[in-house]
């Protein structure tokens, strides 16, 4: 039976763990939010959940969900129409729009037919395996996975001898594969909340890109916010930001990433529908740039389960 409700949230799951790669950063995430909702007088719960048995039993006894869950299965649409199926409310973009968010290649279709920019890609599948002679993208590359997310199986590629081998490391994480045309550049990401664009957020790596060690490992990678860029290029990556988060169908809260290339122009990479949400993450640092604090921002992204 679930427990008489508290302060409109009643009791509140907070799913984390789960079964991707990203396990490790989940159960932090849900961590710092399970504590940012207790501190603010609402009664949540860690709930390391990883099968669809877990998501029924949470419906009995909680009144809500915050998903803290990362990659694929929390992530990618699978929990989320589990939970609409069984008529309970969660935080986040909904079915539809989590798996297109989480599939790198679809989410690219998308932005290109809605004249986004986004760089040149080509893609490799079972269906349509790499072809050397018909390899058509000039030299640097970045090969990515298409369902995996804190870049994890991503490599950089110079030459044909390393883009074949980062297929191999990829392919070993998805059946399907991204070739990216390599962006030279500044990297850039714009967290979104509610309908509006956050502050941005320049990322500096001593790293080839923003890699899984750079993001969770190491000391020297450096967040800087305020950017230097002029109040109109700040409009138009927010502006562009909101419009690559409208397209592809996601709610309540996210991150969009850019690269700025070397004549200034903004190149859309990726949308996280489930952010990461430690206090040293992208998002909870574009909120304290904007005067907030990270349990003000747990409790406006539950909000919108009411």
């Amino acid at each position: 039976m679930k427990l008489k409700q508290n302060n409109g949230f009643g009791q509140v799951a907070v799913l984390m763990g789960g079964i991707s790669a990203e396990r490790e950063v989940s159960l932090k995430s849900g961590l710092a939010i399970t504590q940012a909702l207790k501190a603010e007088g609402i009664h949540a719960s860690a709930c390391d959940v990883k099968s669809i048995t877990d998501l029924i039993e949470v419906s009995k006894k909680y009144d809500r969900a915050f998903i803290a869950l990362h990659g694929r299965w929390g992530e990618d649409g699978t929990v989320q129409g589990v939970l609409e199926s069984l008529n309970f409310p969660f935080t986040g973009s909904k079915m539809a729009a989590s798996a297109l968010a989480m599939d790198k290649l679809r989410t690219k279709w998308l932005w290109q037919g809605a004249g986004l920019a986004t760089p040149k890609f080509i893609r490799v599948d079972n269906s349509l395996p790499f072809n050397e002679r018909d390899f058509s993208l000039g030299f640097p590359v970045i090969v990515k996975p298409i369902h995996e997310g804190s870049s994890i199986g991503m490599a950089k590629a110079g030459d044909m001898k390393a883009l074949k081998s980062a297929i191999i490391i990829a392919q070993q994480y998805d059946s399907e594969i991204l070739i990216e045309q390599w962006i030279t550049g500044r990297e850039f990401t714009c967290a979104i909340l509610n309908s509006k664009a956050l502050p941005l957020i320049e990322l500096k790596t001593t790293h080839e890109f923003y890699d899984y060690d750079a993001k969770y490992k190491s000391n020297d990678t450096q967040y800087i916010c305020p950017v230097d860029l002029t109040a109109k290029q700040q409009e138009i990556i927010q502006t562009q930001a909101l419009q690559a988060f409208d397209v592809v169908g996601a709610e309540t809260w996210g991150r969009v990433d850019f690269m700025l290339d070397e004549n200034d122009q903004a190149w859309l990479i990726e949308l996280n529908s489930t952010p990461g949400m430690t206090h040293q993450s992208l998002v909870p640092m574009a909120v304290q740039a904007s005067g907030s604090s990270f349990n003000n921002l747990v409790v406006k992204i539950l909000k919108s389960t009411l």
